[in-house]
């Protein structure tokens, strides 16, 4: 006999909601999983899936159920609101986008971004915190990284960074040292580009913090950064308000070029 999965806690999230609600009018239609996926042009994996809350329908998806289930546009708001409304589960569906993504656009501020950092620096970030368990936060952050830098297809990463990060002795002489050889050995691959915004270039529109734009099969998102946990944004307009704001900083930031020599300076301080 198939296992039978009990339906997800509804009042979770409103993707939780939304997953939940999906199981239950395929359930009242006495429908199968297969039934669907045939409509929706998915495997019945995939529509499992989606009812288990670990793939997001998209906007069409849920056209085509709206139409089956005589729902109107429900589904369809029902996705909006979940877009709009805090996910408590956002980091697992963030590292999922992130290894789904075929372009990366990362603003940061005063410290070297994950994916780029050796593990010295990584350590140095970590110990600095609140954390309770140095070395389980280490090993799930390198194995992220490697999971992200090592997939079969890499993804494009166009990162801008304030200089300040190149100056901020994270860890020690010889860690920041270290951490800057790698950057630059980074900055050589065909798939990163980083560039710097001096302090020079005044003010722009990465005052209010970090983020990322993520380019995916047919959609993007954007994840904004904040103390203590973030803001994963999947609603088309507002996305394309990050994808402005990455545009606005870039145009303040020095050229690919330049950025390669500004490295090499600040290696030389360090060594």
């Amino acid at each position: 006999m198939p296992i039978v999965r009990e339906p997800l806690d509804p009042k979770i999230s409103q993707w939780h909601f939304l997953a939940f609600y999906l199981r239950f009018l395929r359930e009242k239609q006495g429908l199968s999983l297969t039934q669907v996926g045939k409509i929706l042009n998915l495997a019945r994996s995939s529509v499992s899936n989606i009812e288990a809350g670990r793939f997001r329908p998209h906007e069409e998806h849920l056209a085509k159920l709206d139409e089956l289930y005589g729902t109107g546009v429900l589904l369809r708001t029902m996705l909006w609101y979940a877009r709009m409304a805090h996910d408590p589960d956002w980091g697992r569906q963030l590292v999922k986008y992130e290894e789904e993504a075929a372009s990366i656009r990362i603003f940061h501020g005063d410290s070297i971004p994950r994916p780029f950092q050796t593990e010295a620096y990584m350590r140095a970030v970590v110990e600095e915190g609140t954390v309770e368990d140095v070395e389980a936060r280490i090993a799930r952050r390198m194995a992220r990284q490697q999971a992200l830098l090592e997939r079969d297809k890499p993804a494009s990463f166009w990162v801008i960074l304030k200089e300040s990060a190149l100056e901020c002795e994270v860890g020690g002489r010889k860690v920041m040292q270290e951490q800057l050889v790698h950057l630059r050995q980074m900055m050589d691959l065909p798939n990163v580009i980083f560039r710097f915004v001096q302090p020079s270039a005044g003010a722009h529109r990465g005052f209010d913090g970090p983020f990322q734009v993520l380019s995916l099969a047919g959609r993007d998102v954007a994840y904004a950064g904040a103390q203590n946990g973030g803001r994963l944004i999947e609603v088309p307009i507002e996305v394309r308000e990050f994808w402005t704001k990455f545009e606005y900083i870039g145009a303040k930031a020095l050229p690919q070029d330049a950025s390669l020599v500004l490295v090499e300076r600040y290696l030389e301080q360090f060594t």
